[in-house]
């Protein structure tokens, strides 16, 4: 009786949830993928359509990896269609004994299939072949595979994943359903290669998804710097102005850190090369088809390319074979580790750090750091199929070793060249550990101040009263004898004034300890509240505006160029949030005498050219003005309700924003204009066209 109870009652259980197996789905095949596209490929946008893409390309250089391909081929097309074409061994023709199906069929419509398990075709790969074919498959409304091998020219289409025959072009040709692979034509038996052609499905994807042509152009530089010797040529048929571009590079990865350094390079590209040998348990196919653990033998190639520069941020890339991991994974963990322990064991026994000197942290040595981590090994274990993030565990202790090994190997050289790069960097690094720490006390200072804190301002300082950041504004002036006027002029609510003595410290040419040791800069960093450099946070900054206020005058300009060199360097999202501005104060004041015009009338010019420009207007008016004109030479020779009504008042004053549209651009002048060498700029200002009405437009 107790068993029919419990029976009846999960039967009436089952029925009045709804949910019984009944209910449960099992997805065949390729339906998983057009099911859940976000699990294969990130996102069904302009991105999921590049990594289409990267999956098709990726397997093309597998085959260059291998040592077959010289040549990947990619044409965007006008009907929105995409090709791909290696000259590589072209994917298998013949049948896989399991399924009946030939390797090109079971390598698009069959998950989880190809020939990098177990390590017989491929030693390094960017994953498992077939995974992303057969997902690019699934998702692409049409896909056309041509494989030249054995002489044969040989053809299959298929529609959503499914193999068939379209009678027609394009993807909404008449379809029938069919397998199998047909040959039509013949090649000479020295070619041979694959070409996938496909447009994708646009049930899957957005409307406005789209292809990037720059970061293709990015994608298929970055693999012609990590595979030398493979040429990657990218053809745009999409428009009218068909472009093309070739990537070639032999010089790898330490040609690609060259590249990818955004500043002055201090020393040479460092390159770090080893080899590592680990144990793991795979899941392998046994003669009955059955997968049993086992354990391999692995051997893992570790190539690491790094250069450090005078700036502060770091650029790093790492790659497991040819595959980007933007977000890191154990390699870059090994990489990071071995760097700070090498760098304090060998900053101690160089001395190049005192004995009552702290540990230099990771943040120190990144500092300035581009470097390019890759390794190479069999089956890499990734979180997920978009690759962003490796997992292998090994892969920490082995890059950790190689890494630490060869940079002793480096320090500890006899070479002289390689011994003065070293030495270099050393004091970089240990420089960068100090000014760490003696920053610490800035940073407090940095912060904004009560009132019963504001002592510890800068006293020169005459500070607003409002804390509205949308309201205030900080003007830094030319000379401490301008503050009296400035300080007249100003609307106290809600603008500062902080004057600063004659020209500041030239910081292109300073190191950033020597920045904050000096009096103006360190002032200056301190009123604006939002720190320096990596430290810098907008959102802390005390004031919604910053303008400059110097002299129209070539000193004034000189003194401008070197506060905008501090921001730049120190306090640049300030000036890519627009939030930086010079003043403009006027040239020249024209006082109307009676007769002719109202008495009283007073015109402010800017340039000798519209101050021409007015007086010949006026003498057409038969107005006179009072002679001499008088000219301005500097902020001080104007009274408060002068600076007020030209300079100073929102309602009357001119500002120019200082924007950089082009940082490396920008970085490369400053350099040249406030750097060290003294030839370049001097052959600049001998020979450059310059509008001189332009110098300080």
């Amino acid at each position: 009786m107790a068993t029919e109870s419990n029976s009846s009652i999960s039967e009436v259980s089952a029925s009045e949830n709804g949910y019984t197996a009944k209910d449960l789905s099992v997805l065949e095949g390729l339906d998983a993928v057009r099911k859940r596209p976000g699990m294969y490929i990130g996102s069904t946008d302009g991105r999921g359509l590049m990594h289409c893409l990267w999956e098709i390309i990726d397997n093309a250089v597998d085959e260059s990896l291998a040592g077959y391909c010289k040549k990947i081929e990619i044409n965007l097309e006008k009907d929105k269609s995409i090709e791909v074409h290696d000259d590589g061994r072209g994917i298998p023709v013949d049948k896989e004994p399991k399924t009946g199906l030939t390797g090109v069929e079971v390598v698009m419509t069959k998950l989880h299939a190809g020939g990098k398990f177990g390590g017989g075709s491929y030693n390094a790969t960017g994953g498992l072949h077939g995974v992303g074919a057969s997902v690019v498959n699934a998702l692409a409304a049409r896909l056309d595979v041509e494989v030249d091998r054995d002489s044969k020219i040989y053809w299959m289409s298929f529609k959503r994943g499914v193999a068939g025959i379209f009678e027609g072009d394009g993807p909404n040709a008449p379809f029938e359903a069919k397998s199998g692979l047909r040959i039509i034509g013949k090649v000479s038996s020295k070619i041979t290669g694959t070409r996938v052609k496909w447009w994708s499905d646009r049930q899957i994807f957005l409307k406005d998804a789209e292809h990037d042509i720059e970061e293709i152009y990015a994608r298929a530089r970055q693999t012609s710097y990590l595979v030398p010797g493979i040429t990657l040529i990218v053809n745009d048929n999409r428009s009218k102005d068909k472009t093309s571009e070739t990537f070639y590079h032999k010089g790898g990865i330490s040609e690609y850190c060259h590249f990818l350094q955004p500043d002055d390079p201090v020393g040479d590209v460092i390159r770090l090369q080893g080899r590592g040998h680990y144990q793991e348990t795979v899941p392998v196919l046994d003669d009955q088809g059955h997968l049993e653990p086992t354990d391999v033998e692995r051997d893992m190639d570790v190539d690491v390319a790094i250069k450090w520069g005078n700036g502060y941020e770091t650029t790093m890339r790492s790659f497991v074979n040819i595959i980007s991991t933007p977000k890191g994974g154990t390699h870059v963990q090994g990489f990071e580790r071995a760097l700070t322990k090498t760098f304090n064991d060998i900053l101690r026994s160089t001395g190049t750090l005192k004995k009552n000197e702290l540990d230099v942290i990771k943040d120190d040595i990144l500092e300035g750091l581009t470097a390019v981590v890759t390794v190479r090994m069999q089956e890499p274990q990734f979180e997920g199929q978009t690759k962003e993030v490796l997992g292998t565990p090994a892969v920490t202790k082995i890059v950790t070793t190689v890494v630490g090994d060869e940079l002793k190997k480096f320090f500890n050289t006899t070479k002289r060249i390689d011994k003065a790069n070293g030495r270099l960097i050393l004091e970089k690094v240990a420089a960068a550990s100090r000014t760490r720490i003696s920053s610490r006390a800035h940073k407090e200072l940095q912060r904004r101040k009560n009132a019963l804190e504001s002592s510890s301002l800068p006293a020169k300082l005459s500070d607003c009263r409002s804390e509205d950041v949308s309201r205030t504004e900080l003007f830094i002036v030319e000379g401490e004898s301008a503050l009296g006027t400035t300080k007249a002029a100003r609307n106290s609510e809600y603008q500062a004034i902080l004057p600063i003595r004659g020209k500041i410290l030239n910081v292109q040419k300073a190191s950033l300890s020597q920045m904050l040791d000096n009096t103006e800069c360190a002032s200056i960093i301190q009123v604006i509240g939002a720190g320096s450099g990596k430290s810098f946070m907008i959102d802390d900054a005390r004031y919604g505006r910053v303008i400059l206020m110097s002299d129209a005058d070539v000193d004034g300009a000189h003194i401008r160029c070197l506060l905008l060199t501090l921001l730049y360097r120190y306090m640049k999202p300030l000036i890519d949030d627009g939030r930086v501005f010079a003043a403009i104060p006027p040239l020249h004041r024209i006082d109307i005498l009676g007769g002719g015009g109202k008495k009283g009338e007073v015109f402010y010019t800017y340039s000798d050219d519209e101050m021409k420009k007015l007086l010949a207007d006026l003498a057409k008016q038969g107005k006179r003005w009072k002679e001499p004109i008088q000219r301005y030479k500097g902020l001080g020779e104007m009274d408060s309700d002068q600076l007020r009504e030209t300079t100073m008042d929102p309602n009357h004053r001119t500002l120019r924003r200082i924007t950089v549209k082009d940082a490396a651009a920008a970085e490369k002048m400053f350099e040249l204009l406030m750097g060290n060498e003294v030839a370049p700029r001097k052959d600049f200002i001998s020979t450059a066209d310059i509008d001189r009405d332009r110098i300080d437009a």
